[in-house]
């Protein structure tokens, strides 16, 4: 019975010390909308034909109104149904980016900081390097050689993401090396990769969480970046920084082309960092505001 109760308490009292933060809260319902619109948002749309393409020349250009809260844009399509539906490229998007990152540079760091000697040299030496070139650069450089497309540009941007991580576990698991559980795991036969993947990885968890919570919103911004530049995902299919790229050459007549999908990047910019920061907060009590 106390096995069971404990874990329900400690969650308990996690879920108290969350919600004594009203910004953490916040964080927390913006993100639970932006992923239900990304789940729903397609169906959700008033006007889904516009979502598949469909354009209406006579509504072009039309200003917010009930019909269409945010407008219409220059081929008489819905605003707000295309950011709806742009809600799921672009967390889809940045979620994948983060995942990427997160998984690779816990591999790099992993081996880098359990390793040690000449592997961790040569490991951290290449992730200084990537440094060295700033991230969205790379991004560029890369999706402008791959060509447009949402895979190409997830792959992009993936690449210039997993150095932050790599450093991140290198020094966990270096610290976490020499406690008593692992020399424990050692003195039964326990082999390098199995004390490494088996005991050390899951106690460097907590940290990668909240890093990871804080880059989403970051890499949904760039994924918006590279759509507005035109590298990443083209229209008609609807994404928040092609979106905003079009509005650009239609500013300051028709504002309110860019209203909307700046707005939605605002929003999940603004909700992904308060949500890593009340997690960072619930998870080391030593960095609490």
């Amino acid at each position: 019975m106390s096995a069971t109760v404990a874990p329900r308490q400690a969650l308990r009292r996690a879920a108290y010390r969350f919600s004594r933060s009203w910004l953490s809260v916040l964080g927390l319902v913006m993100v639970v909308g932006l992923l239900l619109l990304a789940v729903a948002g397609p169906w959700l749309a008033p006007f889904p034909e516009h979502v598949a393409g469909s354009v209406n020349t006579a509504a072009r250009f039309r200003p917010p109104s009930l019909a269409h809260p945010f407008g219409t844009n220059e081929v008489g399509q819905d605003v707000l149904s295309l950011v709806m539906a742009g809600a799921q490229v672009s967390i889809v998007a940045g979620l994948a980016v983060v995942l990427l990152g997160t998984a690779f540079g816990t591999v790099i760091g992993a081996i880098a900081g359990y390793a040690g000697g000449w592997v961790d040299e040569v490991l951290m030496r290449l992730a200084d390097l990537k440094l060295t070139i700033p991230g969205l650069m790379l991004a560029m450089a890369v999706a402008a050689a791959l060509g447009a497309g949402m895979a190409n540009m997830v792959f992009a941007i993936a690449l210039s993401w997993w150095p932050g991580y790599a450093r991140l576990v290198r020094a966990e698991v270096m610290a976490r090396k020499e406690e008593m559980f692992v020399t424990a795991a050692r003195a039964i036969g326990a082999s390098g990769a199995r004390i490494l993947f088996r005991h050390i990885l899951p106690n460097v968890a907590t940290p990668v969480i909240v890093k990871m919570s804080l880059d989403m919103g970051f890499a949904i911004l760039t994924v918006a970046s590279l759509g507005f530049i035109g590298i990443g995902v083209r229209p008609p299919t609807p994404e928040w920084g092609a979106m905003l790229s079009v509005a650009r050459g239609y500013m300051p007549d028709f504002w309110w082309m860019a209203l909307a999908p700046g707005m939605a990047i605002f929003v999940a910019v603004f909700g992904f960092n308060l949500l890593g920061d009340g997690l960072r907060d619930l998870f080391d009590p030593r960095a609490r505001r």
